[in-house]
């Protein structure tokens, strides 16, 4: 039987609230950064752009960060390397990365929305998205609302934007990506189910090429496909995330449009400039970057119990190994030694192209549940800087 939002999800579960009426916008700028670089100079438009690492004619390292759809049209995407980008278009103009820039914009931007959303329902979801909901049920008032932000943003900032709209956030994700760019896409509750359906099972966020893969082998490659099949045997191959898929499946998700203020995790990588297998280089490389890791810890206010690195070797392949320790700490040995332990492991095996450090399972320094043992860590790491 298809499953509908109206279908007990399984047995000793209430019935899902997911029926009642929410109006949930997604904004998405369109090629942000490529855009705003054709904002500050009018003469790019129209021309291939690519924002990212420096070519240097085709032996640059680093990746792409966005490009304009006329480089799309030759094959490039975020994150390829920008050295495959320039041998698929040398003609195109490279940019370096303006964060500053984009951040001063993006923060113009989030304030326009934040001006639309009912109750302080905004949520941004990156440098050039977010979530509103607005005080409507009606989707003709819906679209009339997101058709006036995308006339304030362009007008404003002379950037155009995609929207969906939907009951909840998965399907105005969804619908956002659908008629890029410069798009307005609705999906009206009862026709949930309808756009959902014939979409492939990657649409849904937290499906990656693994899990699609695992499930096109169970004979699942649409949407509806995953929503009507034996909700046992899913669970059976993929424990809880089974149920979370097919609730996804039908369009449920509850999730609330909020902030979420905690940060979660501070890192930082390098790229070589020559792929290197040199345990010296490599060495005192991981050791600059937990460093600086340690210092944006420090300028975040936060302790961290968990180390982790990040190895690209020259052929692309990335690997990840973390440690977590069993008290919360803000010891800059402890990220220093463990970085290099971790990415020890990694040395002699290929020539290694990135690497980077990351500091994880945070908590403010300044809260109540950190501990006296706690506290005397961070005034240890404190006194050994100064």
């Amino acid at each position: 039987m298809a499953r509908n939002c109206t279908t007990p999800r399984r047995i000793n579960k209430p019935p899902d609230s997911s029926c009642r009426t929410r109006t949930i916008l997604l904004v998405d700028m369109d090629s942000f950064f490529s855009s705003i670089e054709m904002v500050e100079h009018p003469e790019l438009v129209g021309l291939p752009v690519v924002v990212g690492a420096d070519p240097k004619e085709g032996t640059g390292r680093g990746v792409v960060s966005t490009c304009s759809y006329e480089a799309r049209e030759y094959g490039i995407h975020s994150g390829m390397p920008i050295s495959k980008a320039y041998r698929l278009c040398p003609d195109a103009r490279f940019l370096p990365v303006d964060m500053a820039l984009y951040q001063t914009v993006s923060r113009r931007i989030m304030k326009i929305l934040q001006s639309y959303a009912h109750e302080d329902k905004f949520q941004k979801v990156s440098i050039d998205e977010a979530f509103i909901e607005i005080k409507t049920d009606n989707f003709e008032d819906a679209s009339r609302i997101a058709l006036n932000i995308k006339k304030e943003i362009l007008e404003k900032e002379k950037l155009i934007s995609s929207i969906g709209i939907g009951p909840n956030k998965l399907v105005a994700k969804i619908a956002s990506e659908m008629q890029k760019p410069d798009g307005l896409t609705i999906v009206a509750p009862g026709k949930v189910q309808e756009f959902l359906d014939p979409m492939p099972v990657k649409k849904i966020p937290g499906i990656g090429k693994k899990t699609e893969k695992t499930l096109k082998g169970m004979g699942i490659e649409t949407i509806r496909e995953l929503r009507t099949y034996d909700v046992r045997k899913l669970v059976s191959g993929f424990g809880k995330w089974g149920y979370q898929m097919q609730d996804l499946a039908c369009g449920i998700d509850e999730s609330e449009v909020k902030e979420d203020l905690t940060v979660k995790s501070v890192g930082r990588e390098l790229t070589f400039d020559e792929d290197t297998s040199d345990p010296g280089v490599i060495l005192d490389s991981i050791d600059e970057i937990a460093c600086e890791t340690y210092e944006a810890l420090l300028d975040a206010g936060y302790l961290f119990r968990t180390v982790s690195v990040k190895v690209r070797f020259e052929d692309f392949d990335t690997h990840t190994r973390a440690r977590s320790i069993g008290f919360l700490s803000c010891d800059p040995e402890l990220v220093r030694n463990i970085s290099k332990e971790l990415v020890s492991e990694f040395i002699g095996k290929k020539k290694i192209r990135l690497i980077g450090v990351r500091l994880s399972n945070l908590q403010k320094a300044n809260t109540r549940q950190t501990s006296i043992y706690e506290f005397i860590q961070v005034q240890g790491s404190v006194n050994r800087k100064q």
